[in-house]
């Protein structure tokens, strides 16, 4: 039914935050249900399946090397399948990782050589396996909260996170976006006020301009508190912020 509706539109879907297995190593059941997952994506005519969550919400280097082991291998059955496997950020991912210093209790880490989670992640997952959708809204809330770490000899460093430095990095990976917009108001633990796309502070004519390969990256629209309860506020909020993202791209 869905395929249906959108060839009836002459609509493309792109990606999705489908099924990915918590289980790992792999339960039969888990791999089973990804497999259908993928199935369902090539259905829907989609070239990439994710998630809406960070690959681990841990602050630890150890727990980063075992996601990255569980998103090679989930990558290597998804690119079999012919799609390719994301994962979505959100700005505790552009936290910094905790690598190095005295141990705590438990013998965890409780300093950071300076490096990124997420970033750290991109060195160690495969690049033709794993792929990324930045959230564009929440990677400028990480730039305004995670500016400082405390490294190895107990120090206080500060390092200011740039989320298009960090696309254009590696641009060929980031397939996907998440276009939201924010107000800044450093009176809430975010910096920002999320708001209807094309009227808050986020360049995103700077980011977009500035990309290598513009025509290689599908920007979505999304707002997390649009008003639900009102579906017609809601249509009226979707058609000022697709109609300000599609004067912003050209």
């Amino acid at each position: 039914m869905l395929r249906g509706w959108l060839d009836a539109y002459g609509l493309r879907a792109q990606g999705n935050h489908g099924f990915i297995p918590g289980s790992w190593p792999l339960t039969t059941a888990d791999l089973d249900r990804f497999k259908l997952a993928l199935e369902i994506a090539n259905i829907l005519g989609l070239e990439h399946m994710g998630t809406g969550s960070d690959p681990t919400g841990s602050a630890y280097k150890a727990d980063w090397d075992v996601a990255a082991d569980k998103w090679n291998a989930l990558g290597a059955i998804a690119r079999d399948a012919g799609i390719k496997l994301y994962t979505h950020n959100h700005d505790a991912a552009y936290a910094f990782l905790l690598d190095s210093g005295p141990p705590d209790e438990q013998g965890r880490p409780t300093r950071s050589s300076g490096i990124r989670k997420l970033e750290y992640f991109f060195g160690i997952s495969d690049p033709g396996l794993v792929h990324f959708e930045m959230d564009i809204y929440w990677a400028h809330v990480a730039q305004y909260k995670h500016r400082t770490y405390t490294a190895p000899d107990g120090s206080t460093r500060t390092d200011v996170f740039d989320p298009l430095r960090t696309v254009r990095a590696q641009e060929k990976r980031f397939p996907l976006f998440h276009a939201k917009d924010g107000a800044s108001n450093p009176a809430v633990p975010n910096g920002y006020d999320m708001v209807p796309f094309g009227t808050g502070d986020i360049d995103y004519r700077r980011f977009f301009s500035r990309l290598r390969h513009p025509g290689y990256h599908n920007p979505m629209y999304e707002q997390d508190n649009a008003p639900g309860a009102d579906p017609a506020q809601s249509l009226r909020l979707a058609e000022v912020s697709y109609r300000n993202l599609a004067a912003l791209r050209g």
